[in-house]
């Protein structure tokens, strides 16, 4: 019993001190934003996408706002420029609000050269609050071909080289190469800290290399499946419920982690099962972002799967089920990278590719770095208790940033 009462303390206060540091942990770290250029004989049109929580680095938000727009404004006119032969090419329409997705902000006008034919786009957008900030764009060219490029600190320029086939503009860029595509996808995963809290969540019941084989192997498939739907148009699933439903995984799989260490208290499910019901009742109400089919699908599950856990001993097979399912909601959060860049069919299979394969080689890079470390805590001195402990409290602050994030993402 006592025993009991201690695990009990030490997750609660693991659990309390990650939802008093949570509101600085941001689940996918890397800053984003789009353009769409189409090129003419002298200039070309183009429009700006940044999702509107990213203004808020720079304290400002053009609609809750209408006098900051001004600065927004300025903001991308300097930011996100246009040349041809080293000369800047200015706006010849002024950028413009335009109407959008709810959560984005996006900003038309057009710009023309005094010496056009090689034009060099260059994106420094919230680089100086932001250094991480990628900047994905896509450039339309007269002939109607089609590049993208993947901007940041790095490489801020995209040159396009000359259009009329002469000598003096700069070399051109075929855009992002598969190399690249495999780079960013290993950012993704290295910035994408809800990611990483799922596959620690997984992780830390492992006891064995096939365990953690089918754990990987699971997730990896599903997520696969997912992002390759969605990022060839498919499937486009609402991306606010996608996250929260990623921080409920997170969330579960660290409870359960918590309910297997301990005593399989009744008070788990039926806790799970009560909050999901109480939140399908809010958004029956019109509160929150997920459906409320979808939350009593959830408390469903979670019910069952809780069910199933008490049947048996060695519940491996189970969580690698888990993990493909829960990879299956994880896919469409790697796809939003991709899918937001709208890119051309002759350029899907390799950018689809690419960042699937660095996706999975930041993923294994972290089992790589975690697996042996808790094997060999398993294997010190204090016969287990240093692993035990380990896997409690990582649990319980796992399972706080789940919480965090899932109830953060359904009201935000």
């Amino acid at each position: 019993m006592r025993c009991a009462v201690t695990r009990g303390v030490v997750g609660l206060l693991g659990m309390l001190l990650v939802a008093t540091l949570a509101p600085d942990a941001r689940a996918h770290g890397r800053s984003l934003s789009y353009s769409s250029w189409r090129i003419t004989s002298d200039g070309a049109a183009v429009t700006v996408r940044i999702p509107r929580l990213e203004l808020t680095r720079l304290a400002v938000d053009p609609i809750l706002e209408p006098g900051t727009r001004a600065h927004v404004t300025q903001l991308l006119a300097e930011s996100v420029r246009l040349t041809s032969h080293g000369v800047a090419c200015p706006a010849s329409v002024d950028p413009t609000p335009v109407n959008g997705p709810e959560g984005w902000v996006i900003y038309e006008w057009a710009v023309k050269c005094p010496d056009p034919g090689a034009p060099v786009i260059t994106s420094t957008l919230l680089l100086d609050v932001a250094p991480t900030h990628l900047h994905f764009a896509r450039v339309e060219l007269p002939d109607g071909t089609v590049r993208e490029a993947v901007l940041s600190e790095a490489q801020t320029t995209f040159a396009l080289g000359e259009l009329g086939g002469g000598a003096k503009g700069a070399s051109a860029s075929a855009g992002t190469t598969l190399g690249g595509y495999i780079a960013l996808g290993i950012e993704h995963i290295a910035t994408g800290y809800d990611h990483i809290a799922f596959v620690l969540a997984l992780l830390l019941l492992a006891a064995t290399f096939g365990e953690v084989a089918a754990l990987v192997t699971g997730f990896t498939v599903a997520h696969s499946l997912t992002l390759a739907l969605a990022v060839l148009g498919v499937v486009r699933p609402d991306s606010s419920a996608v996250e929260a439903l990623i921080g409920f995984s997170i969330a579960l799989v660290a409870a359960e982690n918590s309910w297997l260490l301990g005593d399989r208290p009744r008070l788990v499910p039926v806790a799970v099962v009560a909050g999901l019901l109480a939140l399908a009742g809010a958004s029956l109400a019109g509160v929150g972002a997920v459906a409320a089919p979808t939350l009593v699908g959830l408390a469903l599950f979670s019910g069952c799967h809780f069910g199933l856990l008490a049947r048996v001993e060695r519940p491996a097979r189970l969580r690698a089920a888990v993990a493909f399912a829960f990879g299956l909601v994880h896919g469409f959060g790697f796809a939003g990278v991709l899918a937001e860049m709208d890119l051309p069919a002759s350029r899907l299979v390799a950018a689809l590719f690419g960042f699937n394969v660095g996706v999975e080689l930041g993923q294994l890079a972290v089992v790589a770095a975690v697996w042996p470390l808790l094997r060999w805590l398993a294997r010190a001195g204090g016969h287990g208790r240093w692993y035990a402990r380990t896997a409690e409290i990582g649990s319980a602050a796992i399972c706080g940033l789940g919480l965090f994030w899932f109830v953060t993402r359904v009201f935000g």
